[in-house]
């Protein structure tokens, strides 16, 4: 019903930025809140950054809080995430998800619809 498509993933140094993006398609009436988890081999998906469904509310993972920057865009129907002063541990599978909540939500269990992801790789 819903697709996400990440894409702006690639291989960073540490102390540089790099920008994601995720275009929502299909039907996107329920959507409401966003965000941004990421995963890598043989741990957890853990939260990184979330958006409420009016844009104007953002909760951060304090690991990237400072460095990261979310937002969205309605009629674009686009969600971008903003991240500088990359370190090693940011590399990752990141993922763009929605929620079917107005407000932020940082709970996995509360996203419903999920995108492949896209590789972010930092360098030392």
């Amino acid at each position: 019903q819903v697709q996400l498509v990440e894409s702006g993933g690639g291989l960073a140094k540490a102390g540089d930025s790099l920008r994601l993006s995720c275009a929502l398609l299909g039907d996107t009436r329920l959507v409401q809140g966003k965000g941004w988890f990421r995963q890598t081999p043989g741990k957890e998906r853990e939260f990184v950054a979330g958006l409420n469904w009016n844009n104007d509310a953002s909760i951060y993972a304090d690991v990237v809080k400072g460095r990261f920057t979310v937002s969205g865009n309605n009629v674009l129907k686009m969600v971008w995430l903003e991240m500088k002063n990359l370190t090693p541990d940011d590399t990752a599978v990141y993922y763009c998800a929605t929620s079917p909540y107005r407000h932020v939500v940082t709970d996995r269990g509360d996203y419903d619809y999920w995108g492949q992801g896209t590789q972010v790789t930092v360098s030392s």
